[in-house]
């Protein structure tokens, strides 16, 4: 189990970082080409492949320069015109790309970068072009969609692999998790509560879920990029995912900010709350516990640092993202309003919850009864507070029960309290051994304390039986039904060792007959009854007379059967 345990830990910790670090990258590697052109440029496309960029020359934009080139390379290779020819006229004043001694694409001083020359970017653009029209007009032969389709067929297989690998991991190794033993006292216990595995068991079943999507998304790229009618397709669906991510079309205070913007401060928020959550953790695991304080004051202090660093975190994060604060006052005096009138029971519960946490009338780890119901104290948030019954099973309350109701709290300022058991004994047992079996009866038990000692107190005399109370002290309040049952079957077996009897309740029921006029009777009445208890009378009799008739001749029959006994013995002797 405790392999198992580490296991848990080792997968909840490096899948979402190991994620995390994928989406960054991936996100990373996709814009930042984008906002690395400091001039508005065009792609030169051929079949949905990117080729190089251009710039804007003289009257003509960017994109009009790529359209124009992308219309003239899209006519070459529908002519099918062979062999393709691509040549530099360097007789102009700029170098002019030629293909098939037509005109192409000119090269211009905006579509240097810094420290290249024009010549070096036309041979470097000629180069690139005679590549891509020899692989265009490759992968327009059978002989490549063959190739191409075995290709599309292996990615679906190893996509599918994979999926079904990730669905392994799950089966074996995150699924059985669900069965972590849990122990019932959470102060010393060496495996997670059920709650959080459930928790971590979901997020983690969301990760595996996101990983497939991004297998299967990545395959089906791929195989997108393999045909070349497919890949013009897939170029525009990609084109237009960067313009709509890009473009700031979200307005908020004195700026505009895109879905990517978006995108990037929900990132940084839930990095924001991952680390906070590893601070908060390292500092409860590795400082707070060093201290010797309980673990409600650990929980305690780790919560506040914890919703105190994310309070402070958030503040600096808008900063960084580049939200002016200042502007977000409406939209603040808005949620006070809102806050006051439809999120009354929320803000209720938080307050509530803030009340619990710096007050601590409970605090985890403690046995309590509320609302009719026992458990131990697992989670307190500032919403909601997480009892764990004897059942094993999770409770969420709100906050403001704890405070609106009655409470009882075994561990409060100290887990040590009294139990009292009632017993029973029959008048006329004997008292002092009575008591001495109660006494010795609590003192063999493991989990009762010696300080204070156990004690007996003849309580009342009962209307059918002596009555006793046996008062206990223990320590550990969630065992006390379990230490009440051991005690009963204890003395119950200790009192049928002695002859001490346990009575059932009495009653005693006295009946009293009254003589009743008989003017108040009618005479058919009388004259029933009469013959009534004449017939009994002789239904009685007519039975007795049966009954000693039977017991009679049992008598005879029994004599005869001793004489017969008595005279064999005397007949064997005079034969001999």
């Amino acid at each position: 189990m405790c392999l198992c345990n580490k296991k848990s830990k080792l997968i909840t910790s490096l899948i979402p970082w190991i994620l995390t670090i994928l989406i960054i990258f991936s996100f990373l590697g996709y814009f930042i080409p984008i906002f690395g052109q400091e001039k508005p440029t065009a792609p030169i496309m051929l079949e949905g492949r990117t080729l190089f960029y251009v710039s804007e020359s003289g009257q003509y934009t960017a994109e009009q320069r790529a359209r124009e080139a992308n219309n003239h390379l899209e006519k070459i290779l529908e002519g099918r015109e062979a062999p393709t020819v691509v040549a530099i006229d360097s007789e102009q004043e700029v170098p002019v790309i030629t293909i098939n001694n037509r005109y192409f694409l000119s090269v211009t001083y905006n579509d240097v970068p810094i420290g290249k020359s024009l010549q070096g970017q036309a041979l470097a653009w000629k180069n690139t072009l005679e590549v891509a029209i020899r692989k265009a007009e490759y992968q327009r032969t059978p002989q490549y969609y063959l190739k191409a389709i075995i290709i599309a067929i292996a990615d679906i297989f190893l996509a599918s692999i994979l999926s079904w690998k990730l669905g392994v991991i799950w089966q074996r190794w995150l699924k059985p998790l669900k069965t972590t033993p849990t122990d019932p006292n959470p102060s010393t216990s060496a495996y997670p509560s059920t709650s959080s595995v459930k928790l971590r068991l979901v997020g983690l079943l969301f990760l595996l879920t996101i990983i497939r999507g991004i297998i299967w998304l990545v395959a089906l790229g791929h195989i997108s990029r393999l045909f070349p009618q497919s890949r013009q397709w897939s170029e525009i669906i990609l084109e237009i995912l960067q313009i709509s991510l890009i473009t700031d079309v979200f307005p908020l205070g004195n700026q505009k900010y895109s879905v990517l913007d978006f995108f990037i401060l929900i990132g940084l928020l839930a990095g924001l709350v991952t680390l906070t959550r590893v601070v908060s953790r390292v500092l409860k695991s590795k400082l707070l516990s060093a201290t010797g304080l309980s673990r409600a004051v650990q929980d305690t202090t780790a919560l506040i640092f914890n919703y105190t660093l994310i309070f402070l975190g958030t503040i600096v994060v808008l900063q960084v993202w580049g939200l002016d604060l200042s502007s977000l006052t409406v939209f603040a005096s808005v949620l006070g309003v809102g806050i006051g009138l439809g999120l009354q029971g929320v803000a209720q519960e938080f307050i509530s919850g803030l009340v619990l946490i710096f007050e601590r009338p409970i605090q985890v780890g403690d046995f309590i009864e509320v609302a009719g119901l026992m458990g131990t104290v697992e989670r307190i948030s500032v919403r909601s507070t997480e009892i764990r019954t004897l059942d094993q099973i999770s409770v969420i309350l709100p906050n403001s029960r704890f405070l609106n109701s009655e409470v009882i709290n075994w561990s409060h300022s100290s887990p040590i309290s009294r139990l009292q058991i009632t017993v029973r004994v029959a008048y006329g047992s004997n008292l002092e051994t009575v008591k001495k079996i109660l006494i010795k009866t609590a003192k063999n038990h493991q989990d009762i304390l010696s300080m204070p000692p156990p004690q007996v107190f003849f309580s009342e005399f009962g209307d059918s039986s002596l009555n006793f109370k046996l008062l206990v002290w223990i320590s550990q309040p969630y065992k006390q039904f379990q230490i009440k049952s051991d005690l009963y079957f204890n003395i119950d077996s200790q009192f049928r060792e002695e002859g001490i009897e346990i009575p059932f309740p009495q009653t005693d029921l006295h009946l009293r007959s009254s003589d009743v006029s008989s003017p108040t009777l009618s005479p058919e009445l009388i004259h029933s009854l009469t013959n009534l208890s004449n017939s009994l009378a002789i239904w009685l009799q007519h039975n007795s007379n049966h009954q000693t008739v039977q017991d009679k001749n049992k008598e005879i029959k029994s004599n005869k059967t001793t004489k017969k006994e008595n005279l064999s013995p005397d007949e064997d002797h005079t034969s001999n």
